[in-house]
């Protein structure tokens, strides 16, 4: 086991997976499901909430409805790769809101960011604006999404 990962038993795994699947279940209903009664199924979700186990709740939005149905990959390679440029980087891509996700990449690039738009021109700008002037680029690649086949959460722990 890694020095970060918490150790989970069959109950704990049951909760994570309901609460993937439904976030908003009340407490009656989890205890049910995952066969305990109320009180250890409360201590338990609380101690995977402040272990950092559960990170949040939040609503899954369809990016198709809100008009964010155009999806690129983009590989990104740096000038350079020491700490200070990495954390520059880091810290840069978080405050653009198109990028949905952003990987550190063991590879021939060094990032692989996944970008979502309303359509080819918001990407283009979002490209030459944002992506191209983060710090230490040296040059970037995109792969535009056709379609999604998967496209889900951790939704099954056990």
């Amino acid at each position: 086991m890694q020095k970060d990962q918490f150790d989970l038993d069959r109950f704990d795994r049951s909760i994570l997976t309901v609460l993937a699947e439904d976030g908003r279940i009340s407490i009656t209903d989890l205890a049910k499901r995952i066969g305990l009664s109320k009180s250890p199924t409360q201590a338990r979700l609380r101690r995977l909430e402040q272990e950092g186990v559960i990170r949040g709740y939040r609503a899954l939005l369809d990016p198709i409805r809100l008009g964010l149905d155009h999806v690129a990959f983009v590989e990104v390679r740096l000038t350079e790769t020491r700490e200070t440029a990495l954390d520059a980087f880091n810290k840069a891509v978080a405050r653009i809101p198109e990028i949905e996700q952003c990987h550190l990449i063991a590879g021939n690039f060094d990032y692989l960011m996944k970008i979502r738009t309303t359509d080819m021109r918001a990407y283009r700008r979002v490209l030459a604006e944002k992506i191209s002037t983060l710090p230490h680029v040296a040059n970037t690649s995109t792969y535009v999404a056709m379609q999604a086949v998967k496209e889900t959460g951790l939704a099954d722990v056990t």
